[in-house]
């Protein structure tokens, strides 16, 4: 009983510490869709900054707790959200992880180099990196106090606990009792409706980053005497505890927090019960991790792919239909010349940097593969590095001629992949990334620890190759040979890209479903990128060992394939030339900085995991985005148009759109839209699919900024204010759909607009079914009673203009004639209202003005007596009737 009650009560301590780590990564997500991986590195920062400023520089223990906890912490977290995190918000998932990734690199690398510029300064500070046993907050050495025989516990647990728990309750009434939890939660469920709302999603992310990064402070404060100083430790730390933000769905925070705390019992239950444990090395430190991989396999939900995309396309290809000398001219050219340069001008040194670097590069290849034409972030890369490596060596240590041992090691790292694979398709995004580095820290901590195959410490000699008279022992031979492979590996990606295999990799990346649909197998595509990805980094493996002519099992651990994946991916991930460039800039940077700038092995990292920052404006990398811009700069020369004469605001309108032009991406859905909305009436706009209705709806709402054009709100300009602004200038729009909240109440729907109780009681006086379901969350409602909560509050308070995008979309016929109801009800307390609608008919009978929009434009408006049948067909068919009338 005594053991089990110790098991439990250490496993509460880091319990307490998950708990705090994921609540930040949960509470982050939430308001900002992005998973934070870097959390764990503001944790390990907090701890270094507290460790010497308490230990080297004599700063007293609480008081500098509180300056990092409730001060650095949270302008760190508000200076990264600016910086970087609202940008990455909204672009792909892989540019969101990997950029995090950078981060989570970057951040103990800066910090442990600011400590050695101290140091060389003269400043009193302490070696920083892998220290243990360090003071925490509470007396130093900690007070110990027996609960019972063999059961006890010290003041730096006691302190985590209590800290935890005040924690945990301050949570809970910020996020349930306050107006800034209301809007966060708010947030959580649709942050592009808040922004309508007139409330700031950008504003709100920045305190919830700053509230995570406070959290993630706090936890590496409270852990440094239990953890001690190690970023690797620190950000193993935090992939444990990402098993809690799943649990919570990433959406949940007592979700979260509950798991933390349940997750530290249960990995000491484990690892103090499972007897079987003492013969498998490294199974007890693994532990945590096959809990991650297990809890992202049971509780991460599949998502449906039918009717969806994917949301990281790849980008356009520029140079598509041209030569190929044009497209592979260059690339051949630069290929060449580097080949003549290991025997012209290059130094013994830099032949060999360079051979090392394009040895790398065959690496780097491999995330091409899985991520750049597959879409899936891998980030188990450096564990088939290590496999293969290792295979090769312990069968060239039995005599087996190099070609068949490179041969053998590739193979053995196609099936690891595989393997890795089989279990982790169901997932996408974070969950796959989480799930396959969990699978590379198992295998650094399981496989790579058997005897036989890691050879202790000293690990297999891997020596250079020799073909007749072709010897890889000179660097210049060894650096014509990857320029020969890299050539033959990016040849042969491209040609995969060009295939049937390729057309299906990439049609299973942007449309699972249809893919489906289309005959093709979902699973056996990734399962196929899977293992082509991890065969060709483990053959480059072997290149790069056999470079270095020894291998050892810790020589690419699962943090090194952090380090490669944002140096590749910022570069480009998704043309192969690319990969290479990432290489031989992987070599050569350090070596540089070195030479010319300082010798501290900390700055190549800082700039290689900074380099994800590039992400945030680039999500294609440095590299792709000079033909991007260049491309854009033409476009923009050639296809220049004159601005359309806009017509003078109108003062007496409440809304108008003069010459409005406006697209994605370049593609322009409206080429001149001139609509002017009244006070006190109602505008029907109608159209064929496409015409660009819903886009007149984001621009005149301010969700889009018009290429042309200007949007005037009672007379002023505010073509160039968001969709904040506008709100809080009275233009309101209610989305396709419900524009509700449907995680929060009726009556926290009501009160993120109506924040006086006096005015929600008027409403509920009105509407009897919404006061009888106040306590209801909104999103159990019927859709009927859903619109009326979405128009309740403007009716209570009528705005200048509302925007009401398919009002009666899936609405029973009564409840859409008691919406028309309300709609001209809010027109006779002076609302402008501009209505996008399906139905006709209905719309037709409360309508004032109607206008028909055609490829992008209003082809007619005018008066709703003055429709005419023949119009009307023309709008909702993009065809005139005329000749149909004729032979009637």
């Amino acid at each position: 009983m005594s053991d089990l009650l110790a098991f439990v009560l250490s496993g509460l301590v880091s319990g307490a510490l998950y708990a705090l780590l994921a609540t930040g990564l949960v509470l982050s997500y939430s308001a900002s869709g992005l998973f934070n991986f870097a959390h764990g590195a503001t944790a390990y920062l907090c701890a270094l900054a507290f460790y010497e400023l308490h230990s080297g520089f004599g700063w007293p223990a609480v008081p500098t707790a509180l300056l990092l906890v409730l001060v650095v912490a949270p302008l760190l977290g508000w200076g990264l959200d600016r910086l970087m995190f609202r940008k990455l918000a909204r672009v792909g998932e892989t540019a969101q992880i990997v950029a995090t990734i950078g981060l989570l690199v970057a951040l103990p690398a800066l910090g442990l180099w600011i400590v050695e510029l101290l140091e060389d300064a003269g400043a009193p500070v302490k070696p920083a990196e892998n220290q243990f046993g360090l003071p925490g907050v509470g007396p130093s050495p900690a007070k110990n106090w027996q609960l019972m025989d063999g059961v006890g516990i010290d003041s730096d647990q006691l302190i985590t606990w209590v800290t935890t728990a005040v924690v945990a309750l301050g949570l809970w009434i910020l996020l349930r009792h306050t107006a800034l939890g209301l809007k966060l939660r708010a947030s959580v469920d649709n942050r592009s409706l808040v922004e309508l709302r007139g409330i700031s999603a950008d504003r709100l992310s920045s305190v919830a980053w700053m509230l995570s990064s406070v959290l993630a402070g706090l936890a590496g404060v409270l852990a440094t005497p239990l953890l001690g100083l190690s970023s690797h430790d620190f950000t193993l730390f935090l992939f444990v505890s990402a098993t809690a933000a799943v649990l919570g769905r990433f959406m949940s925070i007592p979700l979260a927090f509950a798991g933390g705390l349940g997750l530290g019992v249960l990995q000491n239950l484990v690892a103090g019960y499972a007897t079987f444990a003492e013969k498998i090395t490294g199974f007890r430190t693994a532990v945590p991790f096959l809990i991650l991989f297990a809890g992202l396999l049971l509780l991460t939900r599949r998502q449906r792919t039918a009717g969806t995309v994917a949301s990281d396309a790849p980008p356009v290809d520029y140079l598509a239909g041209r030569s190929w000398l044009r497209r592979w001219g260059p690339w051949a050219t630069a290929a060449v010349l580097l080949a003549i340069a290991f025997y012209t001008v290059t130094t013994p040194f830099w032949s060999g940097i360079l051979a090392q670097g394009l040895a790398i590069s065959l690496v780097f290849l491999s995330f091409t593969v899985v991520t750049g034409l597959g879409a899936m972030v891998s980030l188990a890369q450096a564990a088939f590095v290590t496999g293969a490596a290792l295979v090769a060596g312990l069968l060239m240590s039995h005599g087996v001629p190099f070609i068949w041992a490179a041969l053998a090691g590739t193979c053995a790292a196609a099936a690891l992949g595989a393997l890795v694979a089989l279990p982790a398709l169901r997932l996408g995004g974070r969950s796959l990334a989480l799930a396959t580095l969990a699978l590379a820290f198992l295998a650094d901590q399981v496989l790579f620890q058997l005897g036989w195959l890691r050879n202790g410490d000293t690990g297999w000699e891997i020596p250079r190759a020799v073909a007749g008279p072709i010897d890889l022992g000179d660097d210049r031979a060894m650096g014509v040979a990857m320029v020969v492979l890299c050539t033959a590996a990016v040849a042969g990606l491209s040609a995969l890209r060009g295939s049937r295999a390729g057309r299906a990799m990439l049609a299973v990346r942007s449309a699972p479903a249809a893919a489906m649909a289309s005959g093709i197998s979902v699973i056996r595509t990734k399962l196929l990128l899977f293992t082509i990805s991890a065969g060709l980094a483990g053959f480059g493996g072997v290149m790069y060992a056999s470079y270095n002519t020894r291998i050892t099992a810790t020589d690419f651990t699962a943090m090194t394939g952090l380090i490669w994946l944002a140096v590749v991916v910022a570069a480009g991930v998704r043309r192969p030339q690319f990969a290479v460039i990432a290489g031989l800039s992987f070599a050569v940077v350090p070596h540089l900085i070195s030479d010319y700038l300082t010798e501290s092995v900390q700055l190549p990292v800082i700039l290689f995991g900074l380099a994800g920052l590039a992400l945030a404006n680039d999500p294609d990398g440095y590299c792709a985005a000079i033909p991007a811009r260049r491309h854009r700069r033409k476009t923009a020369t050639t296809n220049a148009v004159d601005d359309a004469p806009t017509s003078s605001p109108d003062p007496d309108a409440a809304l108008q759109l003069a010459g409005v032009q406006a697209g994605y991406d370049g593609a322009r859905v409206l080429t001149g839209v001139d609509l002017t909305v009244h006070p006190g009436e109602i505008v029907a706009l109608l159209g064929p699919n496409g015409a660009g209705k819903s886009t007149t709806c984001k621009v005149a709402a301010g969700l889009m900024t018009p290429l042309q054009g200007e949007v005037y709100v009672a007379g002023s300009a505010a073509g160039r204010q968001g969709a904040v602004r506008r709100a809080r200038a009275g233009v309101v729009l209610a989305p396709e759909g419900r524009g509700i909240f449907p995680s929060l109440t009726v009556d926290e729907n009501l009160a993120l607009q109506l924040p006086e109780q006096a005015d929600r009681l008027a409403v509920y006086e009105r509407f009897t079914g919404l006061a009888a379901r106040r306590d209801v969350t909104a999103g159990s409602l019927s859709g009927g009673e859903q619109q009326l909560l979405a128009l309740a509050a403007l009716l209570h308070r009528p705005p200048r203009v509302l925007i009401a995008d398919e009002p009666s979309l899936g609405l029973a016929p009564r409840v859409a004639d008691e919406v028309y109801r309300l709609l001209a009800e809010l027109r006779d307390a002076g609302t402008g209202l501009l209505l996008v609608e399906e139905k006709a008919s209905e719309i037709l009978g409360v309508a004032d003005t109607v206008a028909y929009l055609a490829q992008g434009r209003v082809t007619w408006c005018g008066p709703r007596e003055k429709v005419e049948a023949e119009r009307l067909t023309e709008a909702y068919l993009g065809i005139a009737a005329t000749k149909e009338a004729e032979h009637s």
